[in-house]
């Protein structure tokens, strides 16, 4: 699995598509979000800012690089070649995926450590790190779920847009007008609990034990998404 991993993290810093979407597209939109946070704090809240930034390098720096690597990998037959090997079908794929992940969460964190340091520090770290945490599950699985229906890198550019662009429209939706109204609803869409979790823990105003029940529902995504995978991944390209 190591072996695996250490060879897609070569292969990630030798593609300039791959890292053009997993560090200038994601990180670019988050800076110009800090840059200008007194205007968007008014717009929504500081909350909001810190759940955008990590839906777009959630959507972009993970979910979409997810399905462009694997999609390229079937594409290749690397995907077939390494299932000859002595390593199973759950070793190859935490392997290929390994550095994607671990990538887009240092990028998450180094961006929200900037937005503290230029703003203020969260109210809750550990909620913030719990939503951070799952996000990134929930992103991960999706991806994995996406390849399935995706035949080449080409057609990633496609099949990505839904989830990804719907992720950040629903965190920016949540972010701006609260779940006061509609509450089930915002919930229960991708990445609507996991902003208002990031709501709480950077702004504060809800104990505990009313924020940790919003992680259900991002777990509950991770959960379906890892079904559908099982039921979509393909290993091989489509005759």
């Amino acid at each position: 699995m190591l072996s695996i991993a250490l060879s897609e993290l070569v292969q990630i810093f030798r593609n300039r598509l791959v890292l053009l979407t997993s560090f200038v597209v994601p990180v670019a939109p988050c800076a110009f979000f800090i840059y200008r946070h007194e205007v968007f704090a008014d717009l929504g809240s500081l909350g909001y800012i810190a759940a955008v930034v990590m839906f777009t390098v959630g959507a972009f720096g993970l979910y979409t690089t997810t399905v462009t690597t694997l999609a390229s990998r079937r594409q290749n037959l690397f995907l077939k070649r390494l299932r000859s090997t002595p390593a199973s079908d759950a070793a190859i794929l935490v392997g290929l995926m390994l550095p994607v992940t671990v990538l887009a969460t240092v990028q998450v964190v180094v961006i929200l450590t900037v937005l503290a340091a230029v703003t203020g520090a969260p109210d809750s770290f550990p909620l913030l790190a719990a939503a951070v945490a799952s996000t990134v599950a929930m992103m991960l699985a999706l991806g994995l779920a996406t390849a399935g229906l995706t035949n080449s890198p080409e057609h990633a550019q496609v099949t990505t847009l839904p989830v990804s662009l719907g992720a950040i429209g629903v965190s920016t939706w949540v972010g701006i007008t609260g779940t006061q109204e509609l509450t089930e609803l915002k919930r229960l869409l991708p990445g609507g609990a996991a902003t208002e979790l990031v709501l709480n823990a950077w702004n504060g105003g809800a104990s505990l034990a009313d924020s940790l029940p919003l992680l259900v529902p991002t777990l509950l995504w991770v959960v379906v998404a890892f079904l559908l995978a099982s039921r979509m991944f393909r290993w091989e390209p489509r005759r």
